[in-house]
């Protein structure tokens, strides 16, 4: 039978392999995913949340919801279902590149283009907080 001393040196050896798993911190897609979804449900300040601390350090709470109304209301008009379109980065003048998601709303699907993108950029590749984001009317072709 073993002795309490013994026991505890047990578990103190066995600690490491029974420990709680790590929780494996979101990707970028799922932050912008999860970031459109509580904007589209109105819940600004789980969204507000998410965001870069130097972009909620110069935006209060009311102004990020005033900003956040034009994607509110297309997602009022167009259901609050969404779908990752594309994503890639921007490469700007200067030495910036910003990593950026765009969706589409899922009831887009049926048009050969979708009529409004919803656009997630982060400071870069390793950022989970949000830098920017903005409605953006899809391309379209010109109908000859």
């Amino acid at each position: 039978m073993l002795g309490l001393t013994q026991v505890l040196s047990l578990v103190f050896l066995l600690k490491p392999c029974i420990a709680e798993p790590r929780v494996a911190r979101p990707s970028q897609v799922q932050v912008a995913r999860q970031f459109l979804l509580a904007l589209l449900q109105k819940q600004y300040k789980q969204a507000y949340q998410l965001l870069a601390p130097e972009v909620s350090a110069a935006v209060t709470l009311r102004q990020f919801e005033a900003s956040a109304q034009p994607l509110v209301e297309q997602g009022q008009r167009l259901g609050s279902s969404i779908a990752l379109y594309k994503l890639g980065m921007r490469i700007s003048d200067g030495p910036t590149t910003r990593y950026f998601y765009s969706f589409s709303f899922k009831s887009d699907t049926l048009q050969p283009k979708p009529r409004v993108l919803l656009d997630v950029s982060f400071r870069d590749s390793t950022a989970t907080r949000i830098l920017n984001f903005t409605l953006i009317p899809a391309p379209q072709r010109k109908q000859k």
